[in-house]
């Protein structure tokens, strides 16, 4: 008869030796597996234990993402950027005179109601002198109000800004941005057109300031550019002697730039080197003074061109004709429908253009 073998049950310590010899085991049998098995049995592990919703879940945040990234990089977005980040004087503004009293209503709809429509900036290459990040590319008159604001409450509400982030741009582009900007919202003088376009040559965001003229204002008539190019150049004659430039009418203007061509220049800048005039008034009757003395231009005949007649008198010729020193005849007259004026003699249509707007302007002031 067969003994039977009476069993046991195992100790602790045989619980403990069976175990670590599975676990050896199992290490020695993954350490066989070649990584890219071993990385997709993983993969494979966690992808039946990731349900489908969860799935779906992380791809639409991707997607997200993604779309949120690509409206950064495209400045489609309004983001929150601290005031002391924005440098305003990166670009030279067109806009030489802020009304006091605008600005103040500005501010006081800002404090009440926050700011509606934010600002342009775009990304410093470099940090600024302050450690700006961002360069004001449009809302300079906003920048100013909320600034003010933060000043004035010492608070947190308004150290930061609604801003539109652009992509970095070239700069005759950023110039346009800017002009575009004023030209819609806040009407410019003359002379403030005519500055921007020759600071902008200057910079080197043009090649001269007749191309500055021509991209910065492309969508203006020719008549609008032509004066630009008039106040343009009384900037660069006279810009560091005039004292109230943005006074200087259309009318005004367009003399002074004829008598500059003419070569006044030299006389001009010896009475305005003076005595810094009172008022607007003051500086004019300077300028004026040179104006009135100055005669009719006389061109170079080397220039060449088609010979000259001799030189008319100008002036009132009678009660109803007078002669410019171009030769132009302006007469006047009536009909049954009112009054007439005719000119007589060629004129560029810039001119009859000019003249017209001229014109309205007089007959539309109170």
């Amino acid at each position: 008869m067969v003994k039977r073998r009476r069993l046991e049950a195992p100790s602790s310590a045989d619980l403990d030796r069976i175990e670590e010899e599975f676990r050896s085991e199992t290490s020695a049998t993954r350490r066989g597996l070649a990584p890219i098995a071993q990385v997709a049995a993983e993969s494979a592990a966690d992808t039946q234990t990731e349900g489908a919703e969860t799935r779906a879940a992380r791809a639409r945040a991707e997607a997200d993402a993604a779309r949120l990234q690509a409206a950064l990089d495209k400045g489609l977005l309004i983001q929150e950027i601290a005031v002391s980040d924005i440098d305003d004087t990166v670009i030279v503004r067109d806009r030489m005179v802020l009304a006091e009293d605008e600005l103040a209503e500005l501010r006081t709809s800002i404090g009440i109601s926050g700011l509606r429509l934010p600002i342009e900036v775009f990304e410093l290459e470099t940090p600024g002198r302050a450690g700006e990040r961002y360069g004001l590319l449009s809302g300079y008159r906003r920048l100013l109000a909320v600034k003010a604001l933060r000043d004035l409450t010492e608070g947190t509400r308004h150290s930061t800004i609604r801003a539109i982030v652009r992509p970095r741009t070239d700069t005759d582009a950023a110039f346009v941005s800017m002009v575009e900007e004023n030209e819609v919202r806040a009407e410019l003088s003359h002379f403030e057109r005519g500055r921007i376009a020759v600071i902008a040559a200057q910079q080197g965001a043009f090649a001269n300031t007749e191309d500055a003229v021509a991209r910065l204002y492309a969508t203006g008539s020719k008549a609008k550019r032509s004066k630009v190019r008039s106040f343009a150049l009384i900037f660069e004659e006279l810009g560091d002697l005039l004292h109230f430039p943005e006074a200087i009418s259309e009318r005004r203007g367009l003399r002074l730039a004829a008598a500059l061509r003419d070569g006044a220049e030299e006389e001009l800048r010896h009475v305005l080197s003076g005595r810094p005039p009172a008022d607007a008034d003051a500086e004019w009757a300077l300028i004026d003074s040179v104006l009135s003395t100055a005669g009719p231009s006389v061109k170079d005949p080397k220039r060449g061109g088609r010979p000259k007649r001799a030189p008319v008198e100008y002036g009132w010729i009678d009660d109803l004709t007078i002669r410019t020193s171009s030769g132009i005849v302006i007469r006047r007259g009536t009909d049954s429908k009112g009054h007439i004026l005719r000119f007589e003699g060629r004129l560029h249509p810039d001119v009859m253009e000019n003249l017209m707007l001229e014109i309205q302007s007089l007959l539309e002031k109170p």
